[in-house]
């Protein structure tokens, strides 16, 4: 099997690659562009983030963020 990124300039062409996916001549795995850029760090850096403390950190700021706006509240 081989793995191939896609840009779609046009968009009947997506519509085309549905039709082969139906047809189970391919699939279709779309991927978020946070993965992407973990995967590239990851090839480069010995010690990339784990998407999971990625997660920690992201939640962690948006709790401090909500706390900040509950204490302007009152």
């Amino acid at each position: 099997m081989e793995a191939l990124s896609v840009q779609i300039i046009n968009p009947k062409a997506k519509l085309l690659l549905l039709n082969l996916a139906e047809m189970n001549l391919i699939r279709i795995e779309e991927k978020s562009g946070l993965s992407e850029i973990l995967a590239k760090l990851r090839r480069n850096e010995l010690e990339a983030p784990l998407l999971e403390e990625i997660t920690e950190e992201v939640e962690l700021v948006r709790q401090k963020r909500y706390d900040v706006e509950m204490q302007n509240r009152h």
